[in-house]
């Protein structure tokens, strides 16, 4: 015993760092999602380009998307950090790698993406790293769905609600404010701060990776690509670019920055970045996208430029025709320049965006949603604020969305372990009759007559009884159990409210072409108010499966039976020490799916198989060691208040000698009683354990 609860303790361990694992992974994807939604709106765009779903994409579902998966990653792992919707959270947690498992592999094999994106620009990694680490993740996955009982709440589930909104309320608002202003913290190449120069720059001695740019350009309806050696005159227009890896070699952080000059086709990149003055990039990734409810004031600050001195561009990868239409709607006088696509929706999250840089160094950047304005620029840069770098502190911003992420939390978690848990515990006592001093559940003396007496017999037993309680008032609930034909008869021949009537079984369907079967609609039909389930000789002689009992479990429930579910060990489970894991998977696997409130609804009986009908029995230590396990694990699951509420019955030969030494146990609430329940005067006896 020692040691399956050394197993038990372990397995505890495992289940718990698990969650734990997963939940600090989910937390951390989903934030870095959350700080930059545009990050991976392109991502999810890649995805759809590599897969051919380009078309068949509406134009706001990526960034929905993007969205949508930050906060499902913030909130399942919230969930599973603080052990809460436990079912909901290691169920989605598990379908997500079951998803990402086989799609990153294929993305290992095949690369039609670079890197997954899982962890945004914050931690690339390759995809075969990913695929590894997603074979973990689903480990720890797989782990915690099947033992999500033994998940450790933190808090009660009166107050996880209130975490549950708060983690989706704020990856809901973290994300908004990143897309609607920059991301909070940069963790790409061309952060604030960044000299361009120096982050494009190989150092001596170290291979250079060999590129070669590609550009098609159009002449009287005839495409053709062209390289740098042989750019042709200006009476060519601009299609497209490429820029191919012909031999890699050392790889610095900025690689793939260039700047041409729509009018020249002149490569200028070293021109701007040599710059000792200031110069205002406007960046506009796709110019037919970019968002022009901002157009006056990137003119004023283009005037600005021209009446100071300053330099000003606006790099885009759109046609020329397209930029044609852009001068046409806004009026720009600004010269405009050629760069790569991806390079420009890198350098800012921002369509349009602007960037100011001074001799290779970027020194601030902007949202087209909050651009400096004339009161900004009221004088020359280097007198102004603006025109010095901007001050970064990356600690800091993570310290402070922490605290916005882990405060409101903790004060949760305190009001509960400091108000809400105290009044609970104050109610449950006020609860207690003090007179009394006893538990609430009831305590219950079933019978189970099997496959035993004719009608007669049973109508002739079940008269007996009634009379022999007639004039009694019993510590307990009694109730028998008697064979389908005899229900209907047997409750119109007693007192029911002084004895239950119960069918020993019921069909894991509602109705149909089941010849032979009796539904639960059937068992309430004849007055019957409980049915007995997954008893083991149903399971050892019929095969009743966890999920079949579960589907009977249900029906039983909807039409307004209690089930008393039986649970217990073969001898061989027994003499091995497997008898709580046994009766653990037997509860999870048909009772741990229902709500609390359905559960509490249940009685349960304890079986040990080996003592049935063997003229063995339990000694009233192990009835007890097993029974106050069971109901460890219905607080594990459902809670305290749930636990002590349930009944728990002792059903392994139990007769009228030993009944009550069982039933003086805390955990032991009554009997399932077989042999000893087909005579009158034996069941009494074993009645009146709770009498004495």
């Amino acid at each position: 015993m020692e040691t399956k609860n050394q197993q038990n303790r372990i397995l505890d361990v495992w289940v718990n760092l698990c969650r734990f694992l997963l939940g600090i992974v989910f937390v951390f994807s989903g934030f870095v999602k959350a700080i930059d939604p545009l990050g991976s709106t392109y991502k999810i765009q890649d995805y759809a380009e590599a897969f051919g779903l380009t078309s068949f994409i509406p134009g706001f579902l990526p960034l929905f998307l993007a969205i949508f998966l930050a906060v499902f990653e913030l909130s399942v792992g919230g969930y599973l950090l603080f052990g809460i919707r436990k079912n909901t959270s290691t169920a989605l947690a598990l379908l997500m790698l079951i998803f990402m498992t086989p799609l990153t592999f294929y993305l290992a094999l095949k690369n039609p993406v670079s890197d997954c994106g899982c962890f945004g620009d914050a931690l690339v990694l390759t995809n075969w790293q990913t695929f590894y680490k997603n074979i973990i993740l689903l480990i720890a996955a797989i782990s915690c769905f099947i033992w999500k009982p033994r998940i450790v709440r933190l808090v009660s589930e009166k107050t996880q609600w209130l975490i549950a909104l708060y983690i989706i309320f704020f990856g809901l608002v973290l994300s908004i404010y990143c897309y609607r202003n920059l991301p909070i913290l940069d963790f790409r190449p061309y952060r604030i701060g960044t000299n361009l120069l120096q982050s494009m720059s190989i150092p001596e001695g170290a291979k250079k990776s060999v590129y070669e740019n590609f550009f098609t350009l159009e002449k009287n309806g005839v495409k053709k690509e062209f390289t740098l050696e042989n750019y042709p005159d200006s009476t060519w227009k601009f299609v497209d670019s490429r820029t191919v890896l012909k031999e890699k070699g050392y790889e610095p952080p900025i690689h793939d920055f260039s700047i041409t000059e729509m009018e020249t086709g002149e490569d200028i990149t070293n021109k701007i970045l040599t710059d000792k003055g200031y110069t205002f990039l406007l960046i506009a990734h796709r110019i037919e996208e970019a968002d022009d409810n901002d157009i006056d004031l990137i003119n004023e600050i283009y005037d600005y430029c021209v009446e100071n001195g300053y330099s000003f561009y606006c790099l885009t990868s759109s046609l020329d025709t397209q930029i044609e239409q852009w001068k046409g709607k806004t009026g720009a006088e600004y010269p405009f320049c050629f760069s790569d696509d991806v390079t420009l929706k890198t350098i800012i999250r921002s369509n349009p965006g602007l960037v100011l840089i001074k001799n290779g160094v970027i020194l601030n950047k902007w949202h087209h949603s909050n651009l400096p304005d004339e009161y900004a620029l009221s004088g020359k840069l280097d007198k102004l604020e603006i025109g010095h770098q901007k001050l970064v502190d990356d600690k800091h911003t993570i310290i402070l969305v922490i605290l916005w992420f882990i405060i409101p939390l903790l004060f949760v978690l305190g009001l509960d372990l400091l108000v809400i848990k105290r009044l609970d515990k104050k109610r449950q006592r006020n609860l207690i009759n003090p007179l009394k001093n006893r538990k609430m559940r009831k305590n219950i003396v079933a019978g189970n007559w099997k496959m035993n007496k004719t009608l007669a017999e049973g109508l002739a037993l079940a008269k007996e009884l009634n009379e022999v309680l007639a004039n009694e008032k019993p510590n307990c609930d009694v109730v028998i159990g008697t064979p389908f034909i005899h229900l209907a008869s047997v409750a119109a021949a007693i007192d029911t409210n002084k004895i239950g009537v119960a069918a020993q079984n019921c069909a894991d369907k509602e109705s149909g072409a089941y010849t032979g079967e009796v539904s639960a609609a059937m068992v309430a039909s004849t007055g019957a108010k409980y049915v007995i389930l997954g008893h083991s000789e149903r399971r050892a002689y019929y095969h009743e499966t966890a999920e079949i009992l579960k589907d009977k479990v249900v029906l039983a429930l909807a039409n307004g039976l209690t089930p008393i579910f039986c649970i217990g060990e073969v001898l061989e489970e027994r003499e091995a020490g497997k008898q709580n894991e046994v009766v653990y998977s037997q509860l999870a696997g048909s009772l741990f799916d229902l709500s609390a409130e359905d559960f509490s609804k249940i009685v349960l009986a304890y079986e040990p198989v080996w003592a049935i009908g063997t003229g063995k029995t339990a000694t009233a230590e192990q009835a007890q060691e097993i029974h106050a396990y069971i109901r460890s694990t219905i607080v594990q699951k459902y809670g305290k208040e749930v636990a002590d509420n349930t009944s728990i019955l002792y059903g392994g030969s139990c007769k009228a000698s030993n009944a009550k030494e069982l039933f003086a146990n805390p955990d032991v609430d009554g009997g399932l009683i077989g042999g000893a329940s087909l005579k009158a005067d034996d069941f009494k006896g074993i009645i009146d354990a709770f009498n004495a």
